[in-house]
């Protein structure tokens, strides 16, 4: 009987495990099968001086963003894009607020890397560069804590203004930092 359930509990063990391999793998597996993500809602989003929605701080600029709402959509990012537009960029969802790290998986090209709070709150910048020849993208990593965060083309925050504590306004969400 001890027997019996000892292999019971080892099968258990082993199917949680391979259903939890599962999960951490979803957007590679998807990916290799499916191709890139084609299918992004857009939306617009606003940055505005102080965090104050744009109540006296003025607008420093706006941006056309598609929307990453999902693992598979999160997963790929910008890693399928030649470059962006002057204004353009993307725009990542998540479930909740939490210590998040992006990396340059597959770029070409130099971002900024912003990350924003549920209210809409800039919480950090980083300035992220194109990687150089022959280094893995996946290698460089850039973190911060947000329920959103916003990829732009590099400098765009600089262009524009854009510092820790300023809002981001994403038309369609709760962003505007009166929260």
């Amino acid at each position: 009987m001890n027997n019996g359930r000892s292999a019971a509990f080892v099968v258990a063990v082993g199917l949680v495990a391979v259903v939890l391999l599962g999960y951490a793998l979803y957007p590679v597996l998807a990916l290799s099968v499916t191709g890139p993500p084609t299918d992004y809602e857009r939306t617009t989003v606003t940055a505005y001086d102080g965090g104050d929605g744009g109540d006296g701080g003025g607008r420093l600029g706006s941006v056309d963003v598609r929307i990453a709402d999902d693992r598979v959509k999160r997963y790929a990012g910008l890693s399928y894009t030649d470059s962006l537009g002057e204004d353009e960029g993307m725009w990542f969802v998540h479930d909740g607020t939490d210590s998040r790290t992006f990396v340059m998986r597959g770029m070409s090209f130099g971002i900024d890397i912003v990350f924003v709070s549920a209210n809409g709150t800039v919480t950090a910048i980083h300035h992220a560069e194109e990687p150089p020849e022959g280094v893995d993208g996946e290698s460089l990593s850039y973190s911060g804590e947000g329920k959103y965060v916003l990829e732009l083309p590099y400098e765009w925050t600089t262009d524009h203004g854009v510092t820790v504590g300023d809002c981001l306004d994403a038309a369609g969400y709760d962003t505007t930092c009166t929260s």
